[in-house]
């Protein structure tokens, strides 16, 4: 579903919609949280009547070197070596302890490699990230604003999944569909949902359901994909949604509605409305779940690992029903 805005979209129009949904000094121009700064209290204890049963649903794709990255971007999957293992062990590299011995590993990976937050300093406009700081603010050594760790207490609220291939009665959305914000609404409409100050929202494509349909993550990095388009981007703002994952490599539809921007949603939503954009999330599991028993909203708990300096994180994110 697009719209005619979409169809028509250039660069005039994506500024247009960054100055609409931009709100840069609304908290303070030192506030680092964005739009995380709607879940406060009320919203948290609000989103705790979402649990029912007590179920947990992970939606992060498991860290292995097997995951979707292909090299684009500078991207390589995850890479796990051990430091200490079972061979040591037997060999008598540990002898020198007395009766303990161990075993110990390490991981080596882009932060962007699997289920990830891109943080507020991941994502730069006309030389501006979120809160209008400048490119002097990451540099070799890290993010000094808007760094990933500055949201170590936030990303806990109500979550709730807009599944749109079930809510089109289909097994998938096909790479270059784009999702609006009036099938964001309808579909949460369907499921019997109000959207909340605060929520945080995951989109569900389908596109992690077809790569395995087909075997192979083929492009699924940086590849044709279905997402968000430029006209979901004012629901998400006028809503006051928190933050918002897909299980997309980039949350948005590939090929961009905007030939002469790349990703114009980010600019939107993240650099100017200041969401973190959630990637690569495995929703198909809560997806089962929520249609089992027609229950959309759950308990959301998604801090990211307080890396100092990181313009992303990967996470384990949680859905509790």
């Amino acid at each position: 579903m697009v719209s005619d805005e979409a169809r028509t979209a250039n660069r005039e129009y994506v500024e247009e919609m960054c100055k609409q949904c931009n709100r840069w000094g609304r908290w303070g121009f030192d506030d680092e949280l964005g739009a995380l700064n709607f879940i406060d209290g009320q919203a948290i204890m609000g989103a705790l009547q979402s649990v029912k049963t007590g179920e947990v649903v992970s939606c992060a794709l498991p860290y292995g070197t097997d995951g979707p990255q292909n090299g684009s971007f500078g991207r390589a999957n995850p890479i796990h070596t051990m430091l200490q293992d079972g061979g040591d062990i037997a060999l008598g590299a540990q002898d020198n302890l007395n009766v303990l011995r161990y075993t110990d590993d390490a991981l080596w990976m882009p932060l962007q490699a699997g289920t990830q937050w891109d943080a507020l300093s991941h994502i730069f406009h006309n030389g501006k990230m979120w809160n209008g700081h400048g490119l002097e603010y990451v540099t070799s050594r890290g993010a000094t604003k808007n760094s990933i760790e500055a949201c170590r207490n936030q990303v806990v609220g109500r979550g709730i999944l807009l599944d749109i291939p079930r809510f089109r009665g289909v097994p998938w959305l096909e790479p270059g569909m784009a999702i609006d914000g009036n099938e964001l609404a309808a579909c949460t409409d369907s499921v019997g949902l109000e959207p909340r100050r605060g929520d945080i929202v995951l989109v569900r494509t389908g596109q992690m359901r077809q790569v395995r349909s087909n075997r192979t993550w083929g492009d699924y990095a940086g590849g044709p994909a279905p997402g968000l388009g430029i006209a979901a981007a004012s629901w998400v703002c006028d809503n006051e949604i928190a933050a918002i994952a897909t299980d997309t490599w980039g949350m948005e539809v590939l090929p961009n509605e905007t030939p002469d921007v790349f990703q114009p949603v980010h600019l939107i939503l993240l650099v100017n409305a200041g969401l973190m954009v959630g990637e690569i999330y495995d929703l198909e599991a809560l997806a089962e779940a929520c249609a089992t028993d027609g229950r959309y909203d759950f308990l959301f708990v998604g801090a990211p690992l307080p890396i100092v300096g990181a313009v992303g994180s990967p996470l384990n994110p949680l859905a509790i029903r």
